[in-house]
């Protein structure tokens, strides 16, 4: 599941290919710009910024966010795609490389100098450069009457974290996911915990929270519904929260080591 870290690496592998490098295709594959082309701009940078991934062109920014299915390739010319060419909503070649960016879940083009202010909602970004974990903290709090689960998948309130990294996040400080931010004693030790939940994962391949990479054991609870508690033995619950449609999350806790 894409989550900040993703983000982060996959920003990376782009600015590495396409940094400095002049565009000579530009395929935008949704009906609001489609009629957009940049070919002949060159690609300043890439870079993330919680969930979402920035591509600086000329004077323009290409904004995209993977959502839940959302991904950024990369090909040589020629190469077959590893995506079917219908989920493909934006194509950019260089001389050496094609981008494609397959069913993403927002993609739109801004005036470079719209770019702070279309991502002003946004929290402290867990892996940016201006990290502030006071300033995560106080928001969170701001809405004390709010279950733990939600304020921490808010995006403005620190961005980067998703359902998987909440779900690990209670699971590790005993917290279950219902509990109100006034009921929890220690929200900046959360906080850090999450920064280095993060961090640890930035490069890998394969997120883990358990610190065992092997597939099947990498989370302590998300995903888990019904399996035993790696800690206790009890079985794993699982449930939906948030306060509307559109914040609602699966949501897995240990009923025995979360209270």
């Amino acid at each position: 599941m894409p989550e900040g870290d993703t983000v982060f690496r996959t920003a990376r592998t782009l600015d590495q290919a396409l940094h400095g490098e002049l565009l000579t295709g530009c395929d935008l594959r949704v009906p609001a710009f489609a009629t957009v082309d940049l070919a002949g701009e060159r690609m300043h940078e890439v870079a993330s910024r919680g969930k979402h991934l920035l591509m600086r062109v000329g004077e323009a920014s290409l904004h995209s966010h993977l959502k839940m299915e959302g991904a950024w390739h990369l090909y040589r010319h020629g190469s077959r795609w590893q995506r079917p060419a219908f989920q493909a909503r934006a194509v950019l070649e260089t001389d050496d490389w094609v981008a494609v960016g397959f069913d993403l879940g927002l993609l739109e083009v801004l005036p470079l100098a719209r770019e702070a202010e279309r991502l002003a909602s946004l929290g402290p970004d867990l892996l940016g450069a201006d990290w502030d974990p006071d300033e995560a903290v106080r928001r969170i709090r701001s809405e004390p009457e709010r279950p733990i689960a939600v304020a921490l998948a808010d995006q403005s309130n620190l961005a980067g974290l998703g359902n998987e990294y909440v779900n690990e996040l209670c699971f590790l400080r005993g917290i279950l996911p219902t509990r109100p931010v006034a009921a929890v004693t220690d929200v900046p030790a959360l906080v850090a915990l999450a920064h280095r939940l993060i961090l640890a994962n930035r490069d890998r391949n394969e997120r883990t929270t358990t610190g065992n990479t092997r597939r099947g054991a990498q989370s302590w609870v998300y995903s888990r519904a019904d399996q035993p508690c790696r800690r206790c033995g009890t079985r794993i619950e699982s449930g939906s929260l948030g306060r509307n449609e559109l914040e609602l999350r699966n949501t897995f806790w240990c009923p025995r080591c979360q209270t």
